[in-house]
Formats: structure tokens, C-alpha cells, sequence
């Protein structure tokens, strides 16, 4: 058997089983993902309630970057349950609608709360972050956020102009 070697993220949008009609080619959602502001951010309590917040984020190409406050309720859960589901969405009519959803496990990545130390890892990540939410070239480091990393293990996405016709854009 064939080991497949490509990263998570292309593994996990090739396995998109439904809505293969309307799903994003890589580029599309990488541009997509580049070019929105705000995720929807499910977790799990303790007591096994959902929990969905909004929150900024980067997108790398592979992984999501997510920004929170350490002494959140969201990091508390996703401290004690790194299982999280992720939307990004757009659209108000029908044929508008396009999004993606990326699940999976976050790790923490730097130092909570982030203060600024050198993070080869977190390099990427922040430049994008700041260049996204108008921070300029340089990271702001409040003292009350850090990192946490989502390497898809699915990721779904759909655009509803592709189905054409009365539903197109």
C-alpha cells in the first residue's frame, strides 16, 4: 500500500466525500481563508456543552493560527480538550454562500501569553497576523494572548455559485 505524503490539510480537502461539486480548489481556499476576518470557534467543555466564539486568525497554507485571550473560557477548554471545529463563512443569498470547516486538535505554540520571545515557529504566523489586522510589520504582544495551532485533520469547504444558474453570483 501507497503511503500518501502530502500534507494534512491537501490529504484532508482531497477526502471532502460530499459537495465535491461546490468544493474549493486549494487555491480558492487558501484566498478564501486569506481574505476573511473572523472564525467561529467550537469547543467542548468539561460537562460535554458546545461552546462557539468568534476570534481573528491566520492561515498559513497548512495550519490555522488562532489568537486568544489565556484566561478565556475557550482556552481553559481547549486546554483541557484540544478537539476543536472551525468555520469561516460568507454570504447572505443562497448562490452567495461559501465557507470552510477545519477540525481537528490545536497544540499550543510559544509562550502563554505571548510576550514576544524568539519563536521560529510563530515567525510566519505573526507576520501575517499583523499584516491581516493592521498591526503594520510587527506583531503587538499585549501580554494576554498566545497561540494555538490547528493542523486540519478535515477540512470542508463550499462555494454555492459554483452550482451556476440562478444561484450564481
Amino acid at each position: 500500500m501507497r503511503q500518501d505524503t502530502r500534507p494534512d490539510a491537501a490529504r484532508a480537502a482531497a477526502e471532502q466525500r460530499h459537495g465535491r461539486r461546490i468544493m474549493m480548489t486549494p487555491a480558492e481556499r487558501d484566498a478564501f481563508l486569506a481574505g476573511r476576518r473572523t472564525c467561529r470557534v467550537a469547543t467542548v467543555a468539561a460537562d460535554g456543552r458546545p461552546h462557539a466564539t468568534p476570534l481573528w486568525f491566520a492561515w498559513d497554507g497548512s495550519a490555522l493560527w488562532l489568537y486568544s485571550v489565556t484566561r478565556s473560557r475557550r482556552w481553559s477548554e481547549l486546554a483541557a480538550d484540544p478537539r476543536i471545529a472551525v468555520v469561516v463563512d460568507d454570504g447572505e443569498e443562497y448562490g452567495e454562500l461559501r465557507g470552510v470547516e477545519l477540525t481537528g486538535e490545536v497544540r499550543q505554540v510559544g509562550e502563554a501569553p505571548r510576550t514576544g520571545l524568539d519563536v521560529a515557529e510563530l515567525e510566519l504566523p505573526e507576520r501575517l497576523f499583523a499584516a491581516k489586522y493592521g498591526f503594520g510589520r510587527a506583531m503587538v504582544h499585549d501580554g494576554r494572548h498566545a497561540w494555538l495551532r490547528l493542523d486540519p485533520r478535515t477540512v470542508t469547504s463550499w462555494d454555492f455559485a459554483k452550482l451556476g444558474g440562478r444561484f450564481a453570483r
